[in-house]
């Protein structure tokens, strides 16, 4: 194919950029992606409902750099933007990565060769949390499992290394197949879709990644980790006045208790599972993210016993309700397949 007047080779990849949980980054994480991203790729570009300023500087990047972007008024699910991105990807593979993530140079080459060299249907890079220069790891592999226990079924998660540095589990940071990648960067396999359908949108907000990578463990394919890729989830810079709303829509109750609901039918777990209700925990956690300012300012001006007592007692659970007025429960699913596990 010809680029710019020269011949360049067709590329295997479409990137396809989907919004996490703010815009803040944006401008940012994708200047990083062109600065860092070598060889041909096609990129898609999903943007759900950001606010003017990020709508008009992605409007102003599309023709300019050259990507396809998909606009809609309204946020979107996560699984609900990446499958719009996925019906504009004709490439051998396709990389999903968020629109808070910064790859490092070099991220894209060695997920690819990766997959080129093993087979595998899903690689995952070293995902680091924070900002690039700390180097403090969110993710090196992953296990997700249904496990068969006398007291039933229970889903096992787990996060390996995070927290750590790469000169502390050095001997770990090698290729190796494992249970679990995560959406914040995730190559796939473009034939996987052909097999296993879209992603599954009953799953509002999150178990997406885990839910994917356990169906494909299934279907025979294989899970990779390639260390020599690293992406970073930018957690820093704060929220602009944009980010709140869908921040809080986002991670809401609502979708969370619909997302857990669908994940439990799927994978045969009772209502009452251990594993599944830790991760419920960890949502409504990271929900709070936004309103930890105003809990350590109530501490400082009353005190952390009185200051901490009116978070816990009065400011947590009034958000809980407002969360749930504001934030209704998302529409029924479309029925399992019985034999693929996928919504159809």
């Amino acid at each position: 194919m010809v680029r710019g007047g020269r011949q360049v080779s067709a590329p295997l990849t479409t990137i396809i950029v989907v919004p996490r949980e703010r815009f803040r980054v944006t401008r940012r994480a994708l200047e990083a992606l062109y600065a860092n991203t070598t060889g041909p790729f096609d990129l898609v570009y999903v943007d759900g409902g950001s606010p003017a300023a990020i709508r008009d500087y992605l409007a102003a990047e599309a023709p300019a750099r050259g990507f396809t972007l998909v606009r809609t008024e309204r946020y979107l699910s996560p699984n609900e933007a990446r499958n719009l991105g996925l019906r504009h990807a004709r490439t051998r593979y396709v990389v999903f990565i968020d629109n808070d993530a910064i790859p490092a140079p070099g991220w894209l080459d060695k997920l690819v060769e990766c997959a080129e060299e093993t087979g595998a249907a899903v690689v995952g890079p070293l995902y680091f949390i924070g900002e690039p220069e700390r180097e403090e790891i969110h993710m090196a592999a992953g296990d997700a499992r249904i496990e068969e226990r006398p007291t039933g079924r229970r889903f096992v998660e787990r996060h390996r290394f995070a927290g750590k540095r790469p000169s502390e589990v050095r001997a770990h940071l090698v290729r190796q197949p494992c249970e679990q990648v995560e959406f914040h960067c995730m190559l796939v396999r473009a034939e996987v879709f052909g097999r296993l359908g879209p992603l599954d949108e009953g799953l509002w907000n999150m178990a997406e990644h885990i839910d994917l990578c356990m169906l494909v463990r299934r279907d025979g394919g294989t899970v990779y980790f390639e260390p020599d890729s690293r992406v970073t989830y930018i957690t820093s810079g704060g929220f602009g006045a944009a980010d709140y709303a869908y921040f809080f829509r986002r991670w809401s109750q609502a979708w969370t208790e619909a997302s857990l609901a669908r994940f439990r039918e799927k994978w045969d777990l009772p209502a009452d599972e251990a594993g599944t209700a830790s991760e419920q925990r960890w949502v409504e956690g990271h929900r709070h993210i936004p309103l930890r300012p105003v809990l350590r300012a109530l501490e400082r001006v009353l005190g952390w016993r009185l200051g901490g007592w009116l978070g816990r007692a009065v400011v947590l659970p009034l958000e809980r309700r407002l969360n749930r007025w504001w934030v209704p429960p998302p529409p029924a699913p479309r029925a399992l397949d019985a034999g693929r596990g996928v919504g159809r």
